[in-house]
């Protein structure tokens, strides 16, 4: 004999002639990968062609002071890319859009194992969380150069930089009109080498992409002025 059908559950039933629909649970979205690429002494020029283009109030927050031209040029000159480690966010035209700065202490200094950081995005790449992952990079170096703190040295109106921090479980102190974060650095692992290993050369392949694409629309570029001369040269000319 054939077995019964079974019969649906009396509440399963109840739900679907209410029409009620129970909600799968939300996953949360991982946050688009952003290249980020360690810069060297031939990015100067780029370097100071970003901090330069920050308007005043940019300048007064990434500073603590309302930085001139002239003394953005001397910041520039004066960082030491042996010691310290600078990174940089690049758009699809190779424009410099977001930078990093994070300042190590030196190798002979006995007892300082905290770095600093410092960073900027530009006004029209805001929104878009380079500030964070740029921390979120910085983080990972500095623990796998052996520092144990990560810290940054603000004002205390720059609210953006320190709720970056704070979400990344850093200790704000606040002292009147400057505050400093510190955040307690894991030790260095060969998973975190690895991530830095993978995500340098993700970083390094897609600039020259990035190159690559650009030296195209510029050849092309090249190619289509001239027949649009040409075009417009051999049109038939009107006359009254």
């Amino acid at each position: 004999m054939p077995k019964p059908a079974p019969q649906p559950d009396d509440s399963r039933a109840a739900e679907k002639a209410a029409g009620a629909h129970v909600a799968a649970p939300q996953k949360t979205a991982r946050p688009a990968w952003i290249p980020i690429r360690s810069l060297s002494p031939r990015h100067r020029s780029l370097i100071l062609g970003h901090l330069t283009s920050l308007p005043e109030r940019d300048r007064y927050l990434r500073f603590g002071y309302s930085a001139t031209d002239e003394q953005i040029g001397r910041y520039v000159d004066g960082l030491n890319f042996e010691r310290d480690e600078v990174f940089g966010v690049f758009n699809r035209r190779l424009a410099l859009i977001a930078l990093a700065h994070l300042a190590c202490p030196n190798a002979d200094a006995p007892g300082l194992q905290a770095a600093e950081f410092g960073g900027s995005v530009a006004a029209h790449a805001r929104g878009r969380g380079y500030g964070a992952r740029l921390f979120e990079h910085a983080m990972l170096h500095a623990r796998n150069r052996g520092l144990d703190t990560l810290f940054i040295h603000a004002l205390s109106e720059n609210t953006v930089m320190l709720r970056i921090a704070r979400r990344a479980g850093a200790t704000v102190e606040r002292a009147g009109s400057e505050s400093d974060a510190y955040l307690k650095l894991p030790h260095e692992t060969l998973a975190s080498q690895v991530e830095q290993w993978v995500g340098e050369g993700a970083a390094v392949i897609d600039y020259r992409l990035k190159q690559q694409a650009r030296l195209v629309d510029t050849l092309l570029d090249g190619i289509s002025e001239p027949k649009s001369r040409i075009g417009k040269a051999s049109e038939p000319s009107i006359r009254d």
